[in-house]
């Protein structure tokens, strides 16, 4: 079963793939020129996909392609390289350029994320027994696109993750000069307002022990947008330790919710050679 149609699966790999260096098919250094080929690196992004979509073990992905240490060990040399914030900083330009951010309305909130294994970025859950859990404070535009996140633990409170949330804004360029920035009741503290002062900025936010329907605001999008990113079962029950790990597979997820949202609202204006027989 492919973790992603061909009609998302392929302009995403035809991006990524423009990204990698190139690497000969045999190491050129090798004393007797005889030993086993570099395996595909479009095997490698495939596994990743999976892996991503269906949250199983490395060892449970591997089959006679590539074994569980050819997934790892490539999968950290691309992380070196950045190859995965660079795919999704292409699509979001992309989206903005085609269709364009939303960026005069910004939502932020967070969602807390089960880690089993424990990590760099876990704490204990005030809702899960105290069990070792990921916090992620993301950063959506009006409609939802993911602009980025924050990782913390669980333990930690949604308002300090306010301002470095708001830091990944400085990677869009020029914004507007009227941004709304729409909070539910845990970013309700006076701090929070006096921030939203100081970069000027507008906030929205809903009062503590008043009930509110998530309707009443635009804060609703970046709620559909951590639904969006739980359809990953890598996301929604995270067993990578590493920081950099969860951040890589957090921002291979976001460009495809993005190339996604692209697609789809692109699909009633434009034309092109690949384009689905149906909207998705």
């Amino acid at each position: 079963m492919p973790a992603l149609p061909s009609w998302l699966a392929e302009p995403l790999w035809g991006q990524f793939a423009a990204l990698l260096p190139e690497r000969p098919e045999y190491h050129p250094g090798h004393p007797l020129g005889c030993h086993r080929r570099r395996i595909s690196d479009r095997v490698i992004f495939d596994k990743l996909l999976q892996l991503l979509r269906f949250g199983c073990s490395y060892e449970a992905t591997a089959d006679t392609t590539c074994s569980a240490t050819t997934i790892r060990s490539r999968r950290d040399e691309w992380i070196r390289l950045g190859v995965s914030a660079r795919l999704k900083q292409i699509a979001l330009d992309s989206y903005d350029r085609i269709i364009g951010l939303v960026l005069d309305q910004i939502a932020v909130d967070g969602s807390i994320t089960k880690a089993p294994g424990g990590g760099e970025a876990t704490g204990r859950s005030p809702v899960d027994r105290g069990r070792q859990d990921l916090k992620r404070s993301g950063m959506t535009d009006g409609y939802g696109i993911p602009l980025g996140r924050v990782l913390v633990g669980a333990n930690r409170h949604d308002s300090p993750s306010l301002a470095p949330a708001l830091d990944r804004l400085d990677d869009r360029g020029p914004l507007p000069d009227d941004i709304t920035v729409h909070l539910d009741a845990g970013y309700d503290p006076d701090k929070t307002r006096a921030l939203l002062n100081e970069r000027g900025l507008h906030g929205r936010i809903a009062h503590k022990g008043e009930k509110a329907p998530i309707q009443a605001s635009q804060r609703w999008h970046v709620e559909r947008t951590h639904t969006w990113q739980n359809v990953f079962c890598r996301l929604v029950r995270c067993y990578e330790r590493r920081t950099t790990v969860i951040d890589a597979f957090f921002d291979l997820a976001d460009t495809i919710i993005t190339v996604r949202s692209l697609i789809r609202q692109a699909w009633t204006t434009h034309r092109w050679d690949e384009r689905p027989d149906r909207r998705p």
